[in-house]
């Protein structure tokens, strides 16, 4: 039997860092135990993202912090996950410094550190002491949803660029920026974000918007894990974007098997990012992925990860209007009632 592992060649590069396959362990609780860390670098992960550090953890005390995040009228997804019911404590700022000093030991991957801030200086400050403990790179999780009518798009866009510019004339390890898909141009978007000198954009973040408890009458916090078909959102932008900017492309949010993480090296990512498949099916199942994509690639003749990367974007198919508008009358009068 022919050694797969031999002849077909999984690295990609990812923010500047040589990763030896596209399997990248995106921010979860799963990276705030430095034995789950280990784990996945055991079972395949190429490179992890530590969860968020929340600027919120500096300014409030932790045993505020619970009712800090329950009484927020949305909550994000990795906020979600960082409530202490979850069996996770919730680590200071000087804490979470030590177990990413923790995991740079453990490890041989890169660790990415993770920033999720609410003012420049936070931002700044922490992003340097982030460095300074040992990240290989540093992703910008922002997580801003407008609410006020005065506020204009414009101005939302400019707090992002603003934002990463001021990291990037701080820290000299590569950033990248979680970006959602809530802007009302989002190639233009990322190409104001590239003049900035972002290393890489992540796509996309999930913003969590809370439920109605109709017994008590409040808002809760309401998490649901991703499935495949939040891919397609994803697949459909990193395609668009693939080419256009200089900044290297990741997927998070809906990948759950070999195929899924092929879909987004055809699209363009350069890695794709799973936290809910490992949440449901355990760190193990990254040996699986990695196992089952070889095998894939294998059996339909690629030889590497860089071979097919791009090769479905929106400049390299012969129709891109299918991932425009005329591709929306055809999916609608595909459908026939039966």
């Amino acid at each position: 039997m022919i050694d797969l592992t031999k002849t077909i060649d999984l690295s990609t590069t990812y923010l500047g860092l040589k990763l030896k396959s596209p399997l990248v362990a995106s921010a979860s609780p799963l990276c705030m135990d430095v034995g789950d860390v280990r784990r996945m670098e055991d079972s395949g992960a190429a490179a992890v993202v530590l969860h968020s550090l929340f600027e919120e953890q500096i300014e409030i005390e932790s045993e505020e912090l619970d009712r800090f995040l329950l009484e927020s009228s949305g909550t994000s997804a990795e906020a979600a996950t960082n409530l202490p019911d979850l069996m996770h404590p919730v680590r200071s700022a000087e804490g979470y410094l030590k177990h990413l000093q923790a995991c740079k030991k453990a490890v041989q991957i890169p660790v990415i550190a993770s920033l999720n801030g609410s003012s420049k200086g936070g931002w700044l400050d922490y992003a340097t002491k982030m460095e300074q403990a040992g990240a290989d790179a540093l992703e910008l999780n922002i997580y801003h949803i407008p609410v006020d009518p005065a506020i204009t798009g414009e101005q939302v866009e400019q707090l992002y660029i603003d934002l990463v510019k001021a990291v990037k004339s701080t820290v000299k390890i590569p950033v990248a920026v979680k970006l959602g898909p809530y802007f009302s141009s989002l190639p233009n978007m990322a190409r104001k974000l590239d003049a900035a000198g972002v290393n890489g954009m992540v796509l996309f973040n999930r913003f969590y918007q809370p439920d109605f408890d109709l017994e008590t009458l409040e808002v809760v916090p309401n998490l649901i894990l991703s499935n495949s078909h939040e891919l397609l959102l994803r697949l459909n932008w990193i395609a668009v974007l693939y080419g256009a900017v200089n900044a290297d492309l990741a997927l998070t949010g809906g990948v759950h098997n070999a195929v899924d993480v092929v879909k987004s090296m055809m699209a363009g990512a350069k890695v794709a990012m799973m936290t809910s498949a490992l949440l449901k099916r355990g760190i193990a199942y990254l040996d699986t992925i990695g196992a089952e994509l070889l095998i894939w690639m294998g059996e339909h003749e690629y030889e590497s990860i860089r071979q097919m990367q791009g090769s479905m974007s929106r400049n390299a198919v012969p129709k891109p209007s299918a991932f425009e508008r005329a591709n929306y009358m055809k999916v609608l009068s595909s459908y026939a009632i039966r």
